[in-house]
């Protein structure tokens, strides 16, 4: 944020409003929290509503368009987020998160208060938020960063939208979400893999740069999800065989790819 936003556009964008009455400074708010580091940037600003993205982004352009392929029964360990429309995503207030998690979604599964051992045990499972359901493939949080985050960790888990509300989403940007890096898709894929020797080698960030892998994915928005889910197990792959290489003392670099 502190490369971009100058004093000029600052003017123009505080002057400009939204249906929701979203204000700039809940929009920019985490771009003066977390003012990042010089070689880890962070979002600087977050979607205050759905309108944000037409009335105050300044910067999309007609070719940033979404592209969608999405087979649910196609994909497994998958996350994807999803934000309800008519509700305001960073300056939610205690109302409207109350009704988000009063609706009456169709998913599979329980909705207990928990004690404290239970809600330690979702921690020591890595879910953090809401009971999964029993054998832990599949679990929603909500109101966390945005409305819905839906987890499958299965294959075949479908993902179904409720009767009562819509997603945000339109044809040029996709899926509207809180945050600009997740906007079209709205979907993460990734795998926990060991390269002990590929990790350590002086062109291990030059490959994952040219596969647009990081320990998260580098794309979102004008990828379909089965595109983003192939350059992730394609990647994979890559990493593997170039592990395997180290691992017999041979050189990788014919294997280094090309910049995408």
């Amino acid at each position: 944020m502190a490369r971009v936003r100058t004093p000029e556009l600052y003017a123009d964008l505080r002057a400009k409003s939204t249906p929701s009455g979203s204000p700039l400074g809940d929009i920019i708010q985490t771009g003066v929290d977390n003012p990042g580091h010089p070689y880890i940037m962070t979002m600087g600003c977050v979607a205050g509503d759905e309108e944000s993205y037409d009335d105050r982004h300044g910067g999309y352009k007609p070719s940033d368009e979404h592209k969608t392929d999405l087979n649910p029964d196609n994909l497994w360990r998958v996350r994807t987020d999803r934000g309800i429309r008519g509700f305001c995503p960073p300056h939610c207030g205690r109302g409207e998160r109350g009704a988000i998690s009063s609706s009456r979604w169709k998913l599979c599964g329980a909705w207990p208060s928990m004690t404290q051992v239970e809600q330690q045990q979702l921690i020591d499972d890595h879910f953090l938020f809401d009971k999964p359901v029993d054998n832990k493939t599949f679990l929603v949080w909500i109101s966390e960063e945005d409305h819905l985050r839906i987890i499958s960790m299965q294959k075949g888990g479908n993902m179904k939208e409720s009767k009562n509300y819509e997603f945000m989403w339109n044809p040029h940007l996709g899926y509207i979400l809180t945050s600009p890096s997740n906007l079209g898709t709205g979907l993460r894929a990734g795998v926990h893999i060991k390269l002990p020797h590929l990790g350590k080698h002086e062109k291990f960030p030059e490959v994952l740069k040219c596969l647009r892998l990081q320990k998260r994915g580098t794309d979102l928005l004008g990828f379909s999800e089965v595109e983003l889910v192939q350059g992730v197990v394609d990647g994979v792959k890559l990493l593997i065989q170039m592990e395997q290489r180290l691992e017999q003392g041979q050189a990788i670099d014919d294997l280094v790819p090309a910049q995408k």
